[in-house]
């Protein structure tokens, strides 16, 4: 019998948890590498504000999270804080001083294929390579945090604000992203939801390749290069984002298919809002192209895609599209709104009682003959454009609208964002779009102090 009470009362210990702790850390020293050996998994490692020496490698499910002012620095060391587990949440820390090599990337944060789940939330990451690699971890959660990149010369030594790698389920949302190169590159992965991130000062907002069945939601870009890099990726859906004083494109479709675009905004200048290069079957909704040099650029064979309900305003060219048949653009009897079109609506229907063209023949020898340029302001020339007017018999193919609208959809961009559009983006200083030489210096890349920098 006692033999039999012994097994019972093990029994019940053994399936009684153990109480998590939390485990306080003085900054200084190596105590925080110490404190994750001695830890359990569950525990919670608090650190106190100042700085703490890192490199940091969690081999175990716990918390790491700090007071207000904590610093995790790598000291230019591979990655600052590595998570090869399950379960980890890091939080409430600032992470600097990644070492600056490309291979193996090293990160602030760096989530290996162990890191499933992990929560990557409220930190605030400078002066590394790469803010946060999730390179294989599936269901990670990369949320409201401040990433502020390298600012090299050159814009390809830079790293990545979050690049994900082969990371099914992966969140990542509501983060603040400046400078480095690509925003969120996202690279051979599926099922990812980006949305909600501010990204500035960047190439690429987000970038995709190689990324199917994954969405891009709710995200401004400001001042980059290019706002959406849709790349040799499948059934994306790209919604209610806003491109802002972009320098290239807005939103780019590259060899991507059967996704749906809709509800997007750029505005600003871009040298073409949207390219669409070998993108077949996509859905391009509800967007609005503003104030671009080309609104929408269609080009290398991109079919059966169907565009409605978008806006053209104030584009210096709405559409270039080359083609020897008509591509209709409207769907069910809606079409787009053209800022260009004289058109009136007799019967009321809020559809233009007349059809619309963007390009006419001279648009097609103009764009295949440069040197035809010259002759812009012939009166050869106008008498061509004014005969295709009169005899619409003698256009070729391109884009036809048959159902334009009368009245744009509404679009409203948030003051905030407004206001951060006002500065000068970094692309505007110089042909490689480093910043000022006032505020960089190149490989020596002297950085503000993260403790003391506003």
């Amino acid at each position: 019998m006692s033999l039999l009470r012994t097994l019972v009362a093990m029994i019940i210990l053994t399936a009684v948890p153990a109480v998590a702790e939390r485990i306080n850390v003085a900054a200084g020293g190596a105590d925080l590498a110490d404190a994750i050996a001695r830890a359990k998994a569950g525990d919670t490692i608090y650190l106190a504000a100042g700085r703490h020496a890192g490199p940091v490698y969690i081999d175990k499910p716990l918390v790491l999270t700090g007071a207000t002012g904590a610093v995790i620095d790598g000291g230019g060391q591979g990655s600052v804080v590595t998570i090869d587990a399950p379960d980890v949440s890091l939080r409430n820390v600032m992470i600097i001083g990644s070492g600056r090599r490309h291979d193996p990337i090293e990160a602030g944060v760096t989530l290996t294929k162990s890191a499933r789940r992990a929560q990557v939330v409220s930190n605030d990451l400078r002066g590394n390579l790469v803010g946060i690699d999730i390179h294989g971890a599936r269901d990670a959660r990369v949320a409201e945090n401040r990433i502020e990149g390298l600012q090299l010369t050159r814009m390809n030594a830079r790293g990545n604000g979050i690049y994900v790698w082969n990371a099914p389920g992966a969140v990542v949302e509501n983060n603040e992203i400046r400078y480095g190169r690509d925003g969120i590159f996202s690279n051979v992965s599926r099922d990812n939801i980006y949305r909600g991130n501010l990204m500035r000062d960047l190439r690429f907002a987000v970038h995709y390749m190689y990324t199917n069945d994954s969405e891009v939601s709710g995200n401004v870009s400001i001042g980059n290069h290019l706002g959406f890099a849709m790349m040799y990726s499948d059934r994306l859906v790209a919604r209610d984002n806003l491109s802002i004083n972009d320098r290239d494109y807005g939103v780019m479709l590259n060899y991507t298919n059967k996704s749906d675009v809709f509800g997007n905004l750029v505005t600003g200048g871009a040298e073409k809002c949207a390219f669409v290069y070998n993108a077949h079957q996509n859905l391009l909704a509800n967007n609005r192209f503003d104030g671009c040099a080309i609104g929408v650029h269609f080009t290398a064979g991109s079919e059966r895609n169907t565009i409605t309900g978008n806006a053209f305003i104030g584009n210096r060219t709405q559409v270039k599209y080359v083609g020897t048949r008509d591509v209709e653009w409207s769907y069910d009897g809606t079409g787009n709104y053209w800022s260009d079109h004289p058109a009136f609506d007799l019967n009321g229907d809020a559809r233009a009682d007349s059809r619309y063209r963007p390009n006419d023949v001279m648009d097609h020898i103009l764009w295949s003959q440069p040197a035809a340029k010259l002759l812009l302001g012939a009166p050869a020339v106008q008498l061509v454009r004014w005969s295709q007017a009169q005899f619409p018999a003698t256009l070729t193919g391109g884009v036809v609208d048959s159902h334009p609208l009368v009245t744009p959809p509404a679009h409203e961009v948030p003051q905030n964002f407004l206001l951060l559009a006002q500065a000068a983006p970094a692309w505007s200083r110089g042909p490689n779009s480093g910043p000022s030489d006032s505020l960089h210096q190149d490989n020596s890349d002297a950085l503000t102090d993260p403790l003391t920098a506003d």
